[in-house]
């Protein structure tokens, strides 16, 4: 299949999931609304949700689908020099798919929850600050700029096709859309085993002993098998969004203002003559800083368990004057 039929093919499922997920984010949020009253449903944000996706329309519609115009390509590439073919016509080549694509995803979600630059674009996905449906559809406009796609090419140097991959890719992340609500309480014996609601509340929560676990698409099998599985307490509330959350409606500042944050930072410490420190910013985890004094998920939650817990905003010296913006007191999520 060529390029450009990829990207059609795309395009479509896009816009049919797209239409078919608002519909029911909407009646999400009509009966939170009825249930719990008008004040229960932010309808603002909600509207800042649709106006991100209308953004990603504009860039999808790009030449080449512009975020798409070099991982199809790099995927064919690796595809045509792959080291064994995967026969799809076969249930064991679905079944190796399957828990290809889990891990795959699994670090590609894990680095972008512990790696700034791909952070940059992943927390988008956290910036809202109440957990249903419409988060689901809080994805940035720059994940693949970012290059996500990386994670998913060894699949196509093991001999699984490109179609086959973006096809998993698609149904991994289908499953996901259900999983972003609080009306859904613990599922017994599905839990520790699936990504359920429940689990991914404790991955969207900025509770600082919940950070940085739960990465798993639909299983948390990776999860157990790498230390990051954390179940969900009974009787703790979760408060959502990032660490210092996110009070903007604006759909491009929700997009963009980390990465003017990181390449602020970057271009601070090449002027200051500290390349090394501009690696840092980019390529560190989220909230790393120099000084050793960045709110990073570790500094967080020592803080969290300390005896006589210090103020979590406490930030260095230089990040004081502007503490929405620099690497030691930027917002992080959960």
């Amino acid at each position: 299949m060529s390029t450009s039929q990829h990207l059609g093919t795309i395009q479509i499922m896009m816009i049919a999931l797209g239409v078919a997920g608002v519909t029911f984010t909407t009646l999400e949020g009509w009966l939170i609304t009825r249930r719990r009253g008008p004040a229960a449903y932010d309808w603002r944000a909600y509207w800042t949700t649709v106006r991100i996706n209308l953004w990603r329309a504009v860039v999808e519609a790009l030449p080449m689908g512009a975020v798409l115009g070099v991982a199809l390509p790099f995927g064919d590439w690796m595809y045509a020099h792959r080291i064994a073919t995967v026969p799809m016509d076969t249930w064991w080549g679905w079944v190796a798919m399957f828990f290809c694509t889990e891990f795959c995803y699994y670090w590609l979600h894990r680095a972008g929850h512990r790696i700034r630059w791909y952070w940059a674009s992943h927390q988008v996905h956290h910036t809202g600050n109440a957990y249903n449906l419409s988060a689901a559809f809080r994805q940035s406009i720059t994940g693949k700029v970012s290059g996500g796609f990386v994670f998913f090419a060894p699949q196509c140097l093991l001999g699984f096709s490109p179609d086959a991959v973006l096809l998993s890719y698609g149904a991994n992340l289908f499953y996901q859309y259900w999983i972003h609500t609080d009306l859904i309480g613990k599922l017994g014996w599905m839990e520790g085993i699936f990504n359920t609601p429940s689990a991914h509340r404790v991955h969207h929560a900025a509770n600082a002993h919940y950070l940085d676990c739960n990465y798993g698409g639909t299983i948390m099998l990776f999860d157990r098998l790498f230390g990051t599985y954390v179940p969900e307490q009974d009787g703790v509330p979760i408060r959502y969004g990032l660490v210092q959350p996110v009070r903007t409606y604006s759909a491009l500042r929700i997009c963009l203002f980390e990465w003017a944050n990181l390449l602020r930072d970057a271009a601070r410490a090449c002027r200051a003559g500290h390349p090394i420190h501009a690696l840092g910013h980019m390529f560190g985890p989220p909230g790393w800083a120099p000084d050793g004094l960045g709110l990073t998920s570790e500094a967080l939650r020592a803080a969290a368990n300390a005896p006589a817990a210090p103020e979590l905003t406490r930030c260095s010296e230089p990040a004081r004057a502007s503490a929405r913006s620099t690497p030691s007191c930027r917002p992080r999520s959960a």
